[in-house]
């Protein structure tokens, strides 16, 4: 049995609006909207989701998303885009880089990276990115909790790819976690697992559960083994 990348959630203040500017800078469909949350396409099996939160959002995310381009003239457009559709320039102490780092309009970071060979056919979105403490331990963990593939590892950076879809990556911070993540990562087993066994399956690797939630929730709330907080949705 295993859990596999189903969703990448982000709190939002405006989950309609920053839905959209996700749609629209992707150029991929809205797949569900509701009071509750709004679901924007990635690629097939991964989506974005946004859900409502009063908290305003306070400090760097420990999680963003790095899009992929195929030419520098493509990369421009997609920056051009982003700042028409809201996003802004961020500066995060990147200088001389050949990437291009945002904010989306309601101030989560993003990157729009230059033409990479190992991120062709990924889809719009090359990577998601987390700052970790150890990226060995995390790229473990991860490798088991997705069914991704280690395929680059060191003390500073490490990454995790499938068949298709995005990259799960790695980079090694010395910032300490402050508070709850405002962006989070879901995993789902298959239609045929049982959510319990995998539940149980990911404390074993590192995990721990820290709040099963209503009695109406359908998922698992689980913390990772530096943690960070991720859910364990039910099979589908």
């Amino acid at each position: 049995m295993a859990t596999r990348l189903n969703d990448v959630v982000v709190d939002a203040a405006d989950p309609a609006a920053l839905g959209r500017f996700w749609s629209e800078l992707l150029g991929t469909r809205i797949t569900g909207e509701s009071s509750d949350e709004v679901d924007v396409a990635v690629v097939e099996g991964v989506e974005l989701v946004f859900v409502p939160v009063p908290e305003p959002k306070v400090t760097k995310n420990r999680l963003h998303l790095d899009l992929a381009s195929s030419s520098p003239e493509e990369q421009a457009e997609i920056v051009e885009r982003a700042k028409a559709l809201g996003a802004r320039p961020v500066d995060l102490g990147q200088r001389g880089v050949p990437w291009v780092v945002l904010a989306d309009v309601e101030g989560n970071e993003f990157c729009v990276l230059e033409p990479r060979p190992e991120y062709r056919g990924t889809g719009p979105v090359a990577a998601i990115v987390v700052d970790v403490a150890d990226t060995w331990v995390q790229a473990d963990f991860w490798a088991g909790a997705t069914g991704l593939t280690v395929v680059n590892r060191t003390a500073e950076f490490a990454s995790l790819r499938g068949d298709a879809g995005p990259w799960l990556e790695f980079l090694h911070s010395d910032d300490p976690k402050r508070g709850k993540n405002r962006v989070h990562l879901d995993v789902a087993p298959a239609a045929h697992d049982d959510q319990t066994a995998e539940v149980a399956r990911l404390v074993a690797l590192g995990a721990k559960v820290i709040d099963l939630g209503p009695g109406d929730w359908t998922h698992v709330v689980l913390l990772d083994p530096e943690g960070q907080e991720f859910c364990v949705l039910s099979p589908r």
